[in-house]
């Protein structure tokens, strides 16, 4: 990983915690309005969405509203293994009490469950450091998503999420094993990218 790579991840590590819980609520809200105008999201009966932590946009509104819209809600647990994410699916039930367990890197997952691959998602909402104006997308650095999509044989529509702050206009490096997203969606815009 490149010196100027390192510097960039610190500095967005560093934003993301700064964000204030006000802050947060109203990218959260901003961010939905959009997304439920997005014809992939409306289309979709199978989402996979993260448990936000580390100071990722929050998720609670997209999760519930993907509930009361009967759309099945899938959350992401690392595969020892393999190092790629399997996608469980959850009910309202298991979301509102909780029903999760800390990995040792932080965050939270199903505490159990079949888990899928993504290629059974219709459309996958994904955390981020950073995303380039091309969809080059920078996350935390473990290459979860990058191998997971890159093993699958139907990719789901890859939506990006993110702070404002988070959408970088220098052109990121792009490494052959990076996945690229799709579109973006920040408090202020959303962005298509074209393939």
């Amino acid at each position: 990983m490149s010196t100027d790579l390192k510097i960039l991840r610190k500095q967005l590590r560093h934003q993301r915690r700064a964000v204030s819980s006000f802050q947060h609520k109203q990218s959260q809200q901003k961010i939905l309005q959009q997304l439920i105008r997005l014809k992939s999201f409306q289309h979709a009966k199978k989402i996979g969405i993260y448990l936000h932590a580390f100071g990722e946009i929050q998720t609670r509104q997209i999760i519930e509203y993907c509930f009361k819209q009967h759309k099945d809600v899938y959350l992401p647990m690392i595969c020892n293994m393999n190092k790629q994410l399997h996608w469980v699916k959850i009910t309202q039930h298991q979301y509102r009490n909780n029903r999760f367990s800390y990995h040792p890197l932080g965050m939270k997952e199903p505490a159990a469950g079949r888990g899928f691959h993504v290629s059974k998602l219709d459309l996958l909402i994904i955390p981020l450091l950073a995303c380039d104006i091309y969809g080059t997308r920078i996350g935390m650095g473990g290459g979860f998503y990058d191998r997971t999509l890159a093993s699958a044989e139907k990719i789901p529509f890859r939506l990006g999420i993110a702070h404002d702050f988070q959408l970088i206009q220098q052109r990121l490096h792009r490494e052959i094993w990076d996945q690229p997203l799709d579109a973006l969606i920040t408090p202020s815009k959303y962005l298509r990218f074209k393939r």
